[in-house]
């Protein structure tokens, strides 16, 4: 056996993906490219905002007009006019509304779109990265990350951007024709509009403070439900009896969250009541200005100063808008940055530029271990160390040792759930690093310790790797893994619903289920981790039985705690720390007297009686031996 690894690609020093610095991963670019696929959708919306906020100016210089023409005009009282002036305001009013409508409309159709396609691109990106990421994340954080963040940052993306526009057209709109008006009222309210921004932008500051302390408490409280309202977490809760200690948890969560809240709703009713101080105290300003300019002989009319007093609404609040705008904007800017922070990691497992698609009937599933190395990664210790071994179509390989030798990994290998850091796995001579992601699903069937149910019927989790399955083929995949007939006892059969991660079925049942689930896609490679090791005696028989017919013309490799289940192996690989330490069938590794017999012997207690019934005596192996007196007695077996 060589030393030499067979394949160049190596890992030396790997650590597992992280998301990047929220900061560094934003830029308004990047959320501008999100509307790239829309351009037709955002001129639309553009050009139904600018029309609605152009229209906003329309009314006001009207009353001008109405004010020194319609009513109190030289010639007196004209309704002609009068009738004339109000049908156009009326017109406008309409106008205005319809496309207001139109543009609340587009915008938030444009604004959903481009959400929908943030967060399916967040979920499709999240499913792709390697196990070592969920590994070291948390699954109420992710959550807050998919649905949370993208529906926070809807405000940027369906309002905040056109509010921008329609207000920035608006100020300068009514700036304009205030001008028009009054060059000389328009200065005074210009003097007044610097002490307008300092006061909003300190309530603005403070309450953009609160807004990011508050998604920050509503993302932590999102990991607590998540993470203590699951079935597992609430029954850990409850075998240790710490409900107190996690309602504990939450109320602390809450009352933080109820606070947060609290003091938001407090800064911005602070913010509305500055705005508020200004519009009610600048007409004010305008008719002491307008007292003085006709005291010093400037014309001016009642209609100038009634419309000029109606457009400096148009004038404040553009401004107190834009200023509560980009405060929504900075929190949707630290929003987007935990988004696209987790768009920009990269995977350490990623299929070939042009990867080698086999079909069903090119696959023979011959597995193979070339000289491999692994270590997980932020680790500095070697999991695998030089792994050489080969499993061929009908063979049962199985990999025994203590706790912690390696024995997972190996299958995880296989499955490449990680990438080797030296040498190559391979199936049929092929790299798995070569080999698509789909030919490699298609070849290998993992049943793992811990089967994993989706609360749907027992026919859609078995058929989730084929969902095109038959009724037929379900049945039969069931029949081989022992589980029709319980199956069948159930009231809806087939269409039973199992709940969340299959709480309503036993450990036994739920491992039969995934073994049933595997055997129906029919892969060429078979993994068992710890497969049988929820099953009761006669079940593990049952599927032992099957496997045994299974195996024929399938590559199987199983790891086994229990080496009851891995007897009849074709060879049984002994590793500890990472390497094979022995190799042979049980018979000849019993006979070596080695680390494998010293398993054995721990576990079978030496041939010692493991219990005592009615009937006789019940060896560790699980054979009978009945009594030759009323009393039980110990026996010891013979020939090993």
């Amino acid at each position: 056996m060589t030393d030499t690894p067979s394949d160049t690609r190596r890992h030396p020093h790997r650590s597992a993906p992280a998301p990047v610095d929220p900061a560094e991963a934003f830029s308004w670019g990047r959320v501008a490219g999100l509307f790239a696929p829309h351009r037709a959708r955002v001129v639309g919306v553009t050009l139904l905002v600018l029309t609605s906020s152009l229209l906003g100016i329309v009314n006001p210089l009207l009353i001008q007009r109405i004010f020194d023409q319609a009513l109190f005009g030289d010639g007196g009282l004209d309704l002609t006019q009068l009738w004339t002036l109000v049908s156009i305001m009326l017109v406008v009013a309409l106008g205005g509304g319809v496309l207001g409508v139109l543009q609340t409309v587009q915008t938030n159709r444009l604004g959903q779109r481009v959400l929908r396609e943030l967060r399916d691109r967040l979920y499709r990106h999240l499913q792709s990265l390697p196990l070592s990421f969920f590994a070291g994340a948390r699954t109420g954080d992710l959550q807050s990350r998919v649905s949370s963040d993208v529906s926070s940052a809807q405000n940027a993306v369906t309002s905040s951007l056109s509010s921008i526009l329609s207000n920035a057209v608006t100020f300068a709109s009514a700036l304009i024709a205030m001008s028009l008006l009054s060059w000389q009222l328009t200065l005074v309210m210009l003097v007044t509009i610097p002490l307008f921004v300092l006061a909003t932008r300190a309530v603005g500051g403070r309450r953009e403070r609160i807004t990011r302390e508050a998604q920050q408490n509503t993302a932590d409280m999102t990991v607590i439900t998540s993470e203590t309202l699951s079935l597992s977490g609430i029954t850990l809760a409850k075998l240790f009896g710490q409900q107190d200690r996690e309602i504990g948890r939450f109320v602390d969560a809450s009352d933080r969250l109820a606070r947060t809240s609290e003091r938001q709703q407090v800064i911005g009713q602070a913010f509305f009541t500055v705005v508020q101080t200004f519009l009610g105290a600048t007409p004010i300003l305008v008719y002491l200005a307008a007292g003085y300019a006709l005291d010093g002989g400037t014309e001016l009319t009642a209609g100038t100063v009634v419309a000029f007093t109606t457009l400096q609404n148009r004038l404040f609040f553009p401004v107190a808008r834009m200023l509560e705008t980009f405060v929504e904007l900075q929190s949707s800017r630290a929003l987007f940055g935990r988004i696209f922070s987790y768009l920009d990691i990269r995977s350490d497992i990623v299929e070939a530029e042009e990867p080698v698609e086999l079909g069903p009937s090119e696959i023979r599933g011959v597995v193979s271990f070339d000289h491999v190395h692994f270590h997980y990664p932020d680790s500095a210790l070697a999991t695998i160390t030089d792994l050489d071994v080969e499993a061929r179509p009908g063979q049962l390989i199985a990999f025994v040792g203590p706790s912690g030798a390696g024995k997972s990994t190996v299958l995880q290998l296989v499955a490449r759930l990680y990438d080797v850091d030296d040498g190559a796995v391979r199936i049929d001579g092929h790299d798995l690093r070569d080999l698509g992601f789909a030919t490699l699903a298609r070849s290998v069937g993992f049943v793992t310790q811990e089967s994993y149910l989706f609360a749907g019927t027992l026919r859609d989790n078995i058929r989730y790797g084929r969902p095109d399955a038959t009724h037929e083929d379900v049945e039969k995949a069931a029949i081989m893994a022992a589980i029709h007939d319980r199956i069948l006892e159930f009231e809806d059969g087939y269409d039973t619903v199992v709940g969340e991660r299959g709480f309503r079925l036993s450990g036994g049942e739920r491992q039969r289920i995934a073994i049933a689930r595997v055997l129906l896609s029919d892969p060429k490679v078979l993994v068992l981790d710890e497969a049988t090791s929820a099953l009761d005696t006669a079940s593990e028989r049952r599927i032992q039985e099957a496997l045994s017919s299974l195996v024929s013309g399938r590559t199987t490799l199983a790891v086994a705690h229990r080496l009851s289940t891995i007897q009849a192996a074709d060879v049984i690989h002994v590793i500890d720390h990472g390497r094979v330490i022995e190799s042979g069938s049980h018979d000849e590794l019993l006979a070596a007297r080695g680390a494998y017999r010293n398993l054995y012997d721990e576990q079978f207690g030496g041939g010692e009686v493991e219990t005592h019934c009615a009937d006789g005596v019940v060896l560790a192996d699980g054979s009978l031996r009945r009594a030759d007196g009323p009393g039980p007695r110990t026996l010891r077996r013979t020939g090993t």
